[in-house]
């Protein structure tokens, strides 16, 4: 009830200066916004992390029904621009704006993306039958004891949710626990892992356990793989190797570098393809071809102090996983990897040898490559049953259509 009270304050406030405003307050307000057929489904995403590890959910509720995407942040926004979807700034969370956005939207079901709980956003959505549902949750213990201390605001909220997948099994316990009803859970989802669980790996080339990708690398890292291909390469002749920077500028330096050890190589920035004994791979948006070429990936930024790169792309493309120590960022992942036979952790000093070893060993590469793939899939969780669960909320509401409410 405070927060009702305040909120209705401040909107009334903002209202008022609204005519002084820039466009990005007037759009929070819903002052201005999208016109979109009645009816669809609203998904919020907070910004561009949040929208882009939704984006498969998106693009498959998309093709049903109409889907009005909103964000925190312009950067968000314009990538929902490019997604085709009709989108705005997301209404702040006072009682008019929210009324606004709902009159003009007129939603069946509210998408939330993670952990985007507002008060006078769930009320009003839930005065109007709006279903609501939320995807990829995550309840943290911090989080979980400050809204310990507001128990009738998050209880109400999430009494509300028709439908909630969560991430982990930690956040569905807390989330239990703060109110969210037992049949309101689906099964879990990690929705950064949905992009590349849907990738087709297809079958190994004639090549593929002969080629060694060192994925973006940084600075610092490529004289040591360089040297471990060489030690690798004396023992398993026509052992190749890509060698892709995380940055292509870098693509001088790193030539440098190949050129000092006499190694015979093309760069694909002046057209060389995977055929090359090296290949330096110095452009961009071509990580999936090299992916697939590559029997063995050496997950770079672990050899450095980057904090390592996601393990899960080359999981996707069944690749065995070489990794580094230096994996701060994801720790989980490739413990869960290393775990389950899938990927190796090395030092730049052992890595020769792990290398050379893999290279031949052609059963054991493909065996840590479909274990990598398998992981990903189970964590990555099934979205058709939370996606059949929306269109089940969506139907009866497109079919009936939303009544209007006044301001």
């Amino acid at each position: 009830m405070i927060w009702r009270n305040l909120s209705a304050l401040a909107g009334s406030g903002l209202r008022l200066a609204a005519p002084l405003a820039g466009a990005d307050l007037r759009e929070r307000l819903a002052l201005t916004g999208p016109r979109v057929p009645p009816g669809g489904i609203w998904l919020h995403a907070a910004s561009v992390g949040e929208l882009t590890s939704a984006r498969v959910l998106a693009e498959e509720l998309a093709r049903e029904f109409p889907l009005t995407v909103t964000t925190n942040s312009r950067s968000g926004r314009d990538l929902a621009r490019q997604g085709g979807w009709p989108c705005a700034l997301a209404p702040l969370d006072v009682p008019q704006a929210v009324r606004r956005f709902l009159d003009r939207v007129e939603p069946t079901v509210m998408v939330t993306v993670e952990n985007e709980l507002w008060p006078n956003r769930s009320r009003l959505a839930d005065s109007r039958g709006v279903a609501q549902v939320v995807v990829g949750a995550r309840m943290s213990a911090r989080s979980a004891a400050r809204w310990r201390r507001l128990p009738g605001v998050i209880a109400t909220m999430l009494g509300r949710i028709d439908a909630l997948s969560a991430q982990d099994g930690d956040s569905e316990t807390r989330l239990l626990g703060l109110g969210l009803r037992a049949h309101a859970l689906t099964p879990r989802l990690n929705l950064k892992l949905l992009a590349p669980a849907r990738v087709q790996p297809g079958a190994d080339g004639p090549d593929r356990a002969r080629t060694v990708l060192a994925a973006s690398t940084h600075e610092g890292e490529d004289a040591a793989l360089l040297d471990a291909y060489i030690a690798a390469r004396a023992a398993a002749p026509g052992l190749r190797l890509i060698l892709a920077p995380r940055h292509p500028q870098r693509g001088d330096a790193v030539a440098a570098l190949i050129r000092a050890r006499g190694l015979d190589f093309g760069r694909r920035s002046r057209g060389a393809g995977p055929e090359a004994p090296v290949l330096l791979a110095d452009t961009l948006g071509e990580m999936a071809r090299w992916y697939r070429a590559a029997g063995i990936c050496i997950t770079a930024g672990s050899f450095a102090d980057v904090g390592g790169h996601t393990p899960w792309e080359p999981a996707a493309w069944r690749c065995a996983i070489l990794h580094g120590p230096d994996i701060a960022n994801h720790a989980e992942d490739y413990a869960a990897l290393d775990a389950a036979g899938a990927a190796l952790a090395c030092s730049a000093q052992s890595l020769p040898q792990a290398l050379r070893a893999l290279a031949m060993d052609s059963a054991r590469q493909r065996h840590m490559g479909l274990e990598a793939r398998k992981l990903l899939l189970a964590r990555a969780g099934d979205p058709a049953i939370l996606v059949a669960r929306i269109r089940s909320l969506a139907r009866p509401g497109l079919a009936q259509g939303p009544a209007r409410h006044d301001i």
